[in-house]
């Protein structure tokens, strides 16, 4: 967690309605900053350790994550949860999706899918914002349907995780082929930060 002092620095750098992404995923961040930066809202990145529940709903992963997040650094912030369900997996990795990636990575999940004939998937996203412990988050979700493909394709330098391997319908490239403007077009993660950004400028 960021020293109070640092924090306070930050914030006075910090131009107009500030919030902190909780998040040590530079590349998210700089996802969430860019479409943020278009809406007139600031956010700061804040690497700060809260609890993450097992469970199979990404929203209340999310949800429990923000409120922890904000009694640690009593900021108001966005916690995400994020996860690749693959429907011919009956929805794995899911939740589950940074262990599998961090276990098996790309190619494992490539080799557990060879035989199949679906390869149709969705990247969902839940975002949870929280700036009063007295109230339960809100969230907010989005969702990019497609497909994972047969290899990876990647050369973006800001692609992260299973970039690589899905495609988003109505694009011939994968996420891991797009900069961050062409990604922030078809991502979850866009459809989820927009939706929060709406709400946060007409509530704040």
């Amino acid at each position: 967690m960021l020293p109070k002092e640092k924090i306070r620095k930050n914030r006075f750098k910090l131009k107009g309605r500030v919030i902190f992404f909780a998040t040590n995923n530079i590349h998210k961040f700089n996802e969430v900053r860019n479409i943020l930066a278009k809406q007139g809202v600031s956010v700061g990145m804040l690497r700060v350790k809260s609890v993450e529940i097992q469970s199979d709903s990404l929203t209340e992963i999310a949800r429990v994550s923000a409120k922890d997040a904000f009694k640690r650094c009593k900021l108001p912030i966005i916690v995400e949860d994020a996860g690749l369900f693959v429907d011919a997996l009956n929805g794995f990795p899911g939740p589950y999706t940074a262990y599998v990636y961090k276990t098996v990575g790309n190619k494992g999940l490539l080799k557990l899918m060879e035989q199949l004939k679906s390869r149709t998937a969705k990247f969902r996203s839940s975002i949870a914002y929280c700036d009063n412990v007295k109230s339960e988050p809100l969230c907010f979700e989005g969702e990019s349907l497609g497909e994972v493909i047969g290899e990876e394709r990647a050369n973006s330098p800001s692609s992260f995780g299973f970039d690589p391997i899905f495609q988003p319908c109505g694009s011939n490239k994968t996420f891991a082929e797009m900069n961050i403007e062409e990604k922030n077009l078809f991502s979850h993660r866009a459809q989820a930060i927009i939706k929060f950004a709406s709400w946060y400028i007409s509530h704040r």
